[in-house]
């Protein structure tokens, strides 16, 4: 057992180290319980190194199942490992200015790379990984469509009821106004899926796939329209 006697020099250093590091007074509680301080001890020695955990989520599996539901889409994703900085929130054209409908929403999403249902319930189970900014949003997953007990159409969505992380879902047949975004990934390389040998297209090669989705149709458009 040490006989460390803190001075009032040394109390203070370690308010200031803790206020620099954001830290909240429930988390140096829980830093003084257990051997946690020994840990951190040991990594000033040097004993030991910091491993960054990764979160790893599979957009392959079946998604969650609500009582008397059905899968109508499950567009799957492969093993994504989570890294905020691949995520997009996003808002249509016409849902910036106004209200639209579900189906139509749909609509403008195909070809898009939404996430399925499956990232939403890896973020509930993980709450610190969702961002403090989606706080007073409506979060969709757009990748799983439901076909619920009364054989209405429904996307599932995340949103803050203002103690806790909660999902919820809408009707494909209300409207969608600019505060429920879509969780898409922010660039179609980014989209995660499984391999040749799985089936299904490389990350590069359902990258190169989706783009030439979204502009044939454009380019064969002007083919058309040009004389030579």
């Amino acid at each position: 057992m040490s006989d460390l006697k803190l001075d009032v020099d040394q109390a203070g250093e370690l308010k200031a180290a803790f206020r620099r590091g954001d830290w909240t007074n429930e988390e140096i509680k829980k830093l003084c319980e257990g051997d946690t301080l020994t840990k951190v001890h040991n990594l000033v020695r040097g004993y030991v190194d910091i491993v960054t955990k990764q979160h790893v989520i599979d957009l392959d599996v079946d998604p969650y199942l609500p009582n008397g539901w059905k899968v109508e889409e499950h567009i799957k994703g492969g093993q994504f490992v989570y890294d905020p900085a691949k995520i997009e929130f996003y808002l249509s054209k016409r849902q910036k200015k106004g209200p639209i409908g579900g189906h139509d929403l749909r609509k403008e999403l195909q070809g898009k790379p939404v996430y399925n249902a499956n990232f939403l319930d890896y973020w509930l189970a993980h709450p610190e990984l969702i961002p403090e900014e989606l706080k007073g949003k409506y979060v969709f997953f757009w990748g799983t469509i439901y076909c619920d007990s009364a054989g209405g159409l429904d996307a599932r969505c995340l949103y803050w009821d203002g103690s806790q992380w909660r999902w919820g879902d809408h009707w494909l047949g209300s409207d969608w106004h600019d505060g429920s975004p879509a969780a898409l990934a922010r660039n179609l390389l980014h989209f995660p899926v499984r391999s040749y040998s799985d089936g299904v297209l490389s990350n590069v090669d359902q990258g190169f796939f989706l783009l030439l989705k979204l502009f044939i149709p454009k380019l064969w458009r002007c083919i058309r329209q040009c004389r030579f």
